[in-house]
């Protein structure tokens, strides 16, 4: 995709999800659109949700007394309601939770201001460049990294 739009989403879940459900433990491309030709901040904070995600679902869903819940089954009976029971809202808590995408009601939706997953990126990676604060690494580290470096040029003969 050239832009963050719905093609670059389907995109991006696809070259990511597939290859985590096979085992693969990097993703590559965040924050990349025309295959890697733009870097797009408010794309990057997409894709980092996207990566939150499937990295909750390949922890597949487990299968035991709790999660198959019989006796909530049992107490509440044919035809009853499941969703105020607590073992539902307990349940739901482990789901995943998404920071961008919106799954509050449409009247809650106008109500914050109807922006689309993108604005909402956008305005996400605004607020880290205005606040986030780097810490300096402690000397230790910098000069591990430094030896690193010049026994890496040492051995290329650089």
């Amino acid at each position: 995709g050239k832009v963050s739009d719905y093609q670059s989403g389907h995109e991006k879940t696809l070259t990511a999800l597939i290859p985590a459900l096979a085992g693969a433990n990097m993703m590559y491309g965040m924050g990349m659109l025309e295959s890697g030709i733009t870097f797009d901040y408010g794309q990057l904070i997409l894709d980092c949700e996207n990566a939150r995600m499937i990295k909750h679902t390949i922890q597949g869903i487990p299968v035991n007394d709790d999660t198959l819940a019989l006796d909530a089954i049992k107490e509440i009976g044919p035809g009853g309601h499941f969703l105020m029971h607590e073992h539902t809202r307990k349940g739901m808590r482990s789901q995943s939770k998404p920071e961008i995408i919106d799954r509050k009601s449409r009247e809650a939706w106008e109500k914050a201001g109807s922006t689309d997953a993108y604005e909402r990126a956008l305005a996400k990676a605004r607020w880290i460049f205005e606040n986030h604060k780097v810490e300096p690494k402690p000397q230790a580290v910098l000069d591990k990294i430094r030896a690193i470096v010049e026994e890496t040029e040492k051995e290329l003969g650089i």
